[in-house]
């Protein structure tokens, strides 16, 4: 597979998607980084503007098992990985897997789960595997989780702990749609919904090439030193408590490998950086209480930065 031969099949995710979301093409893109990335994305908005049928759609588009999961507060972790259970007939433990135990997983409103259930999920999203009564079993590849969640609504949730936070590559806010876009979404809804039409534009085997091959999209020195430079930068600055994990940087890292394969280039451009880098960055960092107290943004600190770190040649 060439370079511009994922550029074409990216295309091809997107026109796919957007028979089902409207008028959000950017997001929808960065959704589909993620999944190329072999990322996971935290999709958080207010009720009713796509998250959901946004994971679906993408889901629906390549051709992988997909499993959802609605989070409650009486779910418990065995909901999600799954139990060991004596079978008397044969006289044996046997291990019955969970829904974890699939390609692509939803994890609707995640934040309605009680903390012990959501770290449920915290050795699946960064080991692709699951522990149940000691013994380990490897989840199928490849392996996303996108999760939704309410970000209005705070009643009855438990904030995902910053440990979680991080393991989400991307974190990405819908919006909601121009008054053009609305009337189209009324007109496609007339009679049926058109996810269910949605068909897989993409096998398994080519997305798997197409992630293999993103890894070997070229970054220099330079746009590494800036990078690296800029992590450095949220974990010393006087309003930031907490800066941007290793893991933050290579989530950079990758995403603008996957941005610049996209746009049919074997190469990482600052410019790459710049675009991927509030997606990446915002959620894993914490404000500390004077930088709150000035009611400054995640966002406006990280331009911030941004400005203050010259450009690579």
């Amino acid at each position: 597979m060439e370079i511009e031969q994922i550029e074409t099949i990216n295309k091809k995710i997107l026109e796919n998607i957007e028979k089902v979301i409207v008028g959000k093409s950017s997001i929808i893109q960065l959704a589909v980084i993620g999944l190329l990335s072999q990322g996971h994305c935290l999709i958080e908005d207010v009720p009713g503007v796509g998250k959901t049928m946004l994971a679906r759609s993408l889901a629906k588009s390549v051709d992988l098992v997909f499993k959802r999961i609605q989070f409650t507060p009486d779910m418990l972790p065995s909901d999600i990985t799954g139990i060991t259970f004596y079978n008397q007939k044969d006289q044996v433990f046997e291990y019955r897997p969970g829904p974890v135990f699939t390609q692509i997983l939803l994890a609707d409103e995640i934040n309605r789960a009680t903390p012990k259930t959501q770290s449920a999920l915290l050795e699946a999203m960064e080991e692709k595997q699951i522990t149940v009564d000691g013994v380990t079993h490897i989840l199928p590849q490849p392996f996303m989780v996108l999760a939704t969640q309410n970000s209005i609504e705070y009643e009855g949730t438990f904030p995902l702990p910053e440990a979680q936070i991080d393991r989400f590559m991307l974190k990405i806010h819908i919006g909601y749609p121009g008054g053009r876009d609305e009337m189209e979404i009324l007109n496609m809804q007339k009679i049926e919904h058109p996810i269910e039409n949605l068909n897989p534009v993409v096998s398994s085997e080519e997305l798997v090439n197409i992630q293999k091959m993103i890894r070997h999209v070229d970054v220099s020195d330079q746009v590494r030193k800036y990078i690296v430079e800029i992590v450095s930068a949220t974990r010393n600055h006087e309003d930031i408590y907490l800066g941007v994990s290793p893991r933050g940087s290579l989530g950079l890292f990758r995403t603008a490998q996957t941005r610049a394969s996209i746009q049919g280039r074997d190469y990482v451009t600052p410019d790459d950086i710049k675009a991927m880098l509030i997606p990446v960055f915002a959620h894993r960092i914490i404000i500390n209480p004077s930088g709150r107290i000035k009611k400054i943004s995640a966002e406006q600190l990280l331009m911030e930065i941004l400005a203050a770190i010259p450009i690579p040649v």
